[in-house]
């Protein structure tokens, strides 16, 4: 299975409730450091994107270095929630970002995966969808991929975690986006410290509860049951960390038979 569909599968998996045994956990590992790039892949892609030597005129290094998309012609990765970038940049960004993530997740103090992790973290710091206030085009929704690996990758960075929430809620309502980002946003919350985004998870809290509460999710292509099962879970996830809702941390979204639809129970 290709690197990133696997990070996919993966990834959504895992926010399910799934659970690994350790001999799935080194068959991922093994299949994700095998993706790692060849200098040659790397040069290519550079001159495909004209940024040679990952270097713009700014010294930012924009691009992957590590896991960089195999040449197709420009066929771009979609996002966990089957989003389809527009840009290079933030699809090579993602590529990489989530299956990194995955590794730091899958393989802590791994060495290689430490040695990849290091050398992506003094990347990002070049990068203004990485470090900086960006909200232009699709380096905001780049910024988000980055505030989820930083919180797998390097949780004890508070400060720069910090300044990926606040670069989202400077920006989002600065114009109409598609729901994706929100949504996105929302999968990084309910991976975070519960103590450190209280008042971002408090912001949405109402609108939440009323999708968990009194809406329901269509069933009826591939993408619905590959993204909408994940998105209940993601919800569940945010609101079982209130103390009056905590009796819904281990139920599971269901299918009602009558109608087909993706329901979630939050009777008491």
């Amino acid at each position: 299975m290709e690197a990133y569909e696997l990070t996919l599968k993966t990834n959504r998996f895992l926010i399910q409730d799934g659970t690994l045994t350790e001999k799935q956990k080194d068959h991922i590992l093994c299949q994700l450091l095998a993706a790692r790039s060849t200098p040659e892949e790397a040069e290519r892609f550079y001159r495909g994107v004209r940024c040679p030597g990952n270097r713009d005129r700014e010294g930012r290094r924009m691009y992957p270095e590590c896991f960089i998309p195999p040449y197709n012609q420009g066929k771009k990765v979609k996002t966990l929630m089957n989003q389809t970038p527009k840009t290079q940049l933030f699809s090579s960004n993602l590529y990489e970002l989530e299956i990194l993530r995955l590794l730091c997740v899958l393989g802590p103090g791994l060495p290689e995966a430490e040695e990849l992790k290091n050398r992506t973290l003094e990347r990002l710091k070049t990068t203004c969808f990485g470090f900086q206030d960006d909200g232009v085009g699709e380096c905001f929704d780049t910024a988000l991929v980055v505030l989820r690996f930083l919180a797998a990758a390097a949780p004890e960075e508070e400060a720069w975690i910090q300044g990926r929430l606040d670069n989202f809620n400077r920006h989002y309502g600065e114009k109409k986006r598609p729901w994706f980002c929100l949504w996105y946003y929302w999968l990084c919350l309910s991976e975070l410290p519960f103590e450190r985004v209280r008042p971002q998870v408090d912001a949405y809290k109402d609108v939440m509860l009323n999708w968990l509460e009194n809406k329901s999710m269509v069933m009826h292509s591939e993408h619905d049951a590959t993204v909408h099962p994940m998105l209940m879970h993601m919800l569940r996830d945010n609101v079982c960390r209130y103390p009056e809702y905590a009796y819904i941390k281990d139920r599971r979204p269901y299918v009602r038979e009558k109608d087909g639809r993706l329901y979630f129970d939050m009777r008491c």
